[in-house]
């Protein structure tokens, strides 16, 4: 920086003070009776030099720290056209690198600090099933949006992982109710680390649901408004749009695309947004939702728009978007209704921040957004043999 190099006695300030010092001893010889009003008017230019060599030196080194904020590590990127197939992008202090993937395993170079090194796995993309029975343990959490510090942190503490970061749940079921995507910084983190994490519980008789959220589909639909700004580092280096860094051939695009966007266990059903009553005016089933969601996930709004029942599912009143248990606007009769049509007693949902898990309608309605995207802290659902605990930050359970 400017403001270091310069040598001693040299700086702007310090030649400002000096002067002013002798400016001061001239006129005290020549004026006696010197009084502050004539102080302060000699002495006034002196001062502003002084402030504005320090807002100077200050604007001169701004770039240098700006440079220094931008430094960007992130990936890695792994496409699967035939030419990319073979070959891993990261993004190592706002260069691009690029290594062998050499039996599906990616190597991270030395330069990339601690960014996720994961093993590929062939039966990533398989269609899972979307209705389980007989599941004694669940785990619900909703809405990281990027934060991979607080959502490990909140797994550890539950004992959802272990101290490595690997699956230590059994044969649980672990359900993320969508919005890995926008607004915070570690969304790779967050994707590959629930890439390894769904490998990991299908192993030991577990499963990681991974829901489709509003976000997703935006980031999918080519809508960035919400992308934190770091990720135009990767996209400018890797000469493709943000979105295109998870398109259908990318392998997290692929692995994404292959989620729903509900899922029951049990007596429960788990969405991002929540079900409206014209679901059941539409007489829809989850099973052909979540088709026609993977079918339609990277067409254009305006596509969707046109068509009645994409326009539902995709946008206000559809399982995504749906806001309406947080406004008044259903009775409890109304919630019943929904309830009985799915054959459940609960409808677990994320999209609308709490401050905690939260239960509504006698804890017919379960909110799971607990503001995690705002990087502090956050809680998770616990659900094991029925009962519904609040799982808190540092570990603590209480009933809901």
């Amino acid at each position: 920086m400017r403001i270091n190099s310069m040598p001693v006695g040299a700086h702007p300030i310090t030649l400002s003070i000096t002067r002013l010092s002798r400016a001061s001893q001239w006129i005290l010889k020549r004026h006696r009776k010197f009084t502050p009003l004539l102080w302060f008017v000699t002495a006034l230019p002196f001062v502003t030099l002084s402030f504005n060599s320090l807002a100077a030196n200050t604007s001169e080194a701004e770039p240098e720290l700006k440079i220094q904020e931008s430094s960007v590590t992130d990936g890695p990127y792994v496409f699967l056209d035939n030419a990319q197939k073979d070959t891993a992008y990261w993004i190592c202090q706002s260069e691009l690198k690029q290594t062998p993937i050499a039996k599906a395993q990616l190597t991270r170079p030395a330069s990339c600090g601690e960014l996720p090194a994961p093993h590929l796995h062939t039966l990533a993309a398989t269609v899972e099933p979307d209705t389980f029975t007989h599941v004694s343990k669940i785990v619900a959490l909703s809405d990281v949006h990027g934060q991979f510090d607080v959502m490990i942190n909140l797994l550890k503490a539950h004992k959802i992982i272990d101290k490595n970061n690997h699956w230590a749940f059994g044969d649980g079921h672990m359900v993320m109710t969508g919005d890995m995507f926008d607004r915070g910084h570690q969304v790779n983190e967050v994707l590959w680390f629930l890439y390894a994490l769904d490998q990991e519980a299908q192993a030991a008789g577990g499963r990681l649901h991974l829901l489709m959220g509003n976000h997703e589909q935006m980031v999918f639909r080519g809508d960035l408004r919400y992308v934190n700004e770091r990720y135009q580092v990767a996209a400018d280096l890797l000469k493709r749009s943000y979105d295109a860094l998870y398109n259908k051939d990318t392998e997290i695009g692929q692995w994404l695309r292959s989620k729903h966007t509900l899922v029951k266990i049990n007596n429960i059903l788990f969405m991002h947004g929540g079900i409206s009553p014209e679901w059941i005016e539409r007489k829809l089933h989850i099973g052909e939702a979540n088709q026609l969601f993977r079918q339609h996930l990277d067409d254009k709004k305006a596509d969707l728009k046109k068509d009645d029942l994409l326009n539902f599912l995709f946008f206000t009143n559809g399982p995504t978007w749906y806001r309406g248990y947080f406004k008044d606007e259903l009775k409890e009769s109304d919630i019943d209704s929904i309830l009985n049509y799915f054959k459940v007693e609960h409808i677990v949902v994320g999209h609308t921040s709490q401050e905690q898990v939260l239960g509504l309608y006698h804890n017919k309605i379960i909110a799971i957004d607990s503001s995690i995207k705002n990087g502090q802290s956050g809680e998770l659902l616990l659900i094991d043999a029925g009962k519904l605990s609040r799982g808190l930050y540092q570990g603590e359970q209480v009933s809901l």
